[in-house]
C-alpha cells in the first residue's frame, strides 16, 4: 500500500503530469490534497492500472480529496519554453487551483522549477510511493485523455481516439499523408527523417526532441 503522507504535520500536496512524451496536445498536470489518514488499497500509479479502474479511481479521488487542481501547458508554449519547463509551468497551474493551501508539494521526479514560495520535495516514482502522488497521476492522465479523445473528432486520421497523442504507428502515417495540425508540438521531431526515407519503418521509432 502506498505511502500517506511524507511529513504528517503538513498539508501536502502531490503533484504529477501526463503527456511529456508525446508529440500533440498539452501537457497536463494535477495536484491533489488527501485527508491525512487517508487510506485505498486500489490507489496506484496511473500507468499500473487498466482503463476502466483508471476510471473508476478518478471518481474515488475527486469524491475523497480535500481539493484538488488540474493544470496544462499548450503546445505552443511547449515549443516556447520547451517540454520540461511547460511541465513545471502545467504543475504550478494545476497547485494554483487548490482551495486548500498546502504547506509541502511532493513532486514526482527528480527535479522541478517554480515561481511558488510552497517548499517541495522531488520523489522519484512518487506516483508509486504516495497517494497523494498517485491520485494526480490518475487526474492528470484521465483529463488528458478526455481532451485527447475530443479532439480526435475534430481531427481524425492521427489516431488520437487511441495513442492520445503519442508517436504509435497510426500517428506516424498521419503526419506522413497529412502534415501538421494546430495541436502538434512543432519543436519535437514529429517525422525523423528515417522515416520519411523509408516509409515501411514508420512507428518503429519513439518520440524525440530536435
Amino acid at each position: 500500500m502506498l505511502k500517506p503522507y511524507f511529513q504528517k504535520e503538513k498539508i501536502e500536496a502531490g503533484c504529477d503530469e501526463a503527456g511529456r512524451g508525446c508529440l500533440a496536445g498539452p501537457v497536463v498536470a494535477a495536484a491533489v490534497i488527501l485527508p491525512k489518514d487517508y487510506k485505498h488499497k486500489e490507489l496506484n500509479d496511473s500507468k499500473q492500472l487498466t482503463k476502466k479502474k483508471l476510471y473508476s479511481l478518478r471518481e474515488d479521488v475527486l469524491n475523497d480529496a480535500l481539493s484538488w487542481g488540474v493544470g496544462t501547458a499548450s503546445p505552443e508554449e511547449i515549443d516556447d519554453i520547451n517540454i520540461l519547463n511547460a511541465s513545471y509551468l502545467a504543475m504550478d497551474r494545476a497547485v494554483e487551483k487548490l482551495k486548500v493551501s498546502p504547506g509541502l508539494l511532493l513532486i514526482d521526479g527528480n527535479r522541478f522549477k517554480t515561481t511558488s514560495e510552497i517548499p517541495f520535495e522531488c520523489i522519484i516514482k512518487g506516483d508509486g510511493k504516495f497517494l497523494s502522488i498517485a491520485a494526480a497521476s490518475i487526474l492528470a492522465k484521465t483529463h488528458r485523455d478526455d481532451l485527447m479523445h475530443k479532439l480526435a473528432n475534430e481531427f481524425p486520421g492521427y489516431g488520437w481516439e487511441t495513442n492520445v497523442g503519442y508517436p504509435t504507428r497510426v500517428h506516424r502515417e498521419g503526419l506522413k499523408e497529412m502534415g501538421s495540425t494546430p495541436h502538434h508540438r512543432l519543436s519535437f521531431q514529429l517525422l525523423p527523417r528515417q522515416l520519411e526515407l523509408f516509409p515501411e519503418n514508420i512507428g518503429t521509432k519513439t518520440n524525440s526532441l530536435k
